[in-house]
């Protein structure tokens, strides 16, 4: 199901329109949790590729509260859960992202290591690790780091209709992108934006947490 954006939104969530994270405004700032936080029951679940799912729970998530990205996820709206995860980083990064309502690349490799992996614990529980940036690491590390190889491979490519040519997919009006663990390739979500290079995307895949073992939680 599309998910209906603000004119402001259509107007600039361009998934090719910068090196910024996400060119949305960022969400109000959440209430912090220090300990335990647990989805709240979400209701009479949304038909799912796989059947309901139980909530989890996500333990030091850093401050943020995960829990609307748990709903979405776990009801198999992954369309939703990209855009709250674009959401997400943007108050992970800090006050003067939510300021501007994006993260720089710059401020990519400095991303709340509990945070940050408490929102790929939960991309890859709900995916059955088929999406997640650590899949994308993977898949980056195979295709060597080419960028256009990379985007082949996780479907960011398609073929135009008119020219018959190989162009990256388009996010705005109508998003070209999959929503659906049948039709998505591996690695297909989160959506980073790209256009002007790929240091936001590096960034985020080189992120120093990638290298360890701490961020992964037994959901």
């Amino acid at each position: 199901m599309a998910m209906r954006r603000s004119r402001r939104t259509e107007a600039v969530c361009l998934l090719w329109l910068s090196p910024t994270l996400a060119l949305t405004p960022a969400a109000p700032a959440r209430r912090p949790h220090a300990a335990r936080l647990a989805a709240a029951p979400a209701g009479p679940p949304q038909a799912m590729e796989t059947g309901p799912r139980p909530a989890v729970t996500i333990e030091d998530a850093g401050g943020i509260d995960p829990t609307p990205l748990i709903d979405q996820l776990r009801a198999g709206d992954f369309e939703a859960a990209d855009q709250t995860t674009r959401d997400l980083l943007i108050e992970i990064a800090g006050a003067d992202a939510t300021k501007r309502g994006y993260v720089y690349w710059t401020e990519a490799r400095t991303l709340d290591a509990a945070a940050l992996g408490a929102v790929e614990n939960l991309w890859l529980h709900y995916s059955d690790g088929k999406f997640g940036y650590t899949v994308q690491k993977d898949v980056w590390r195979r295709q060597k780091g080419v960028f256009d190889r990379f985007c082949d491979k996780i479907g960011w490519t398609t073929k135009d209709e008119v020219t018959g040519q190989a162009r990256k997919r388009r996010w705005f009006g109508q998003s070209e992108f999959f929503y659906t663990l049948q039709e998505a390739p591996k690695g297909h979500l989160p959506l980073t934006s790209a256009l002007r290079g790929t240091q936001l995307l590096k960034a985020l895949l080189q992120h120093p947490l990638w290298e360890t073992n701490d961020w992964k939680r037994d959901l």
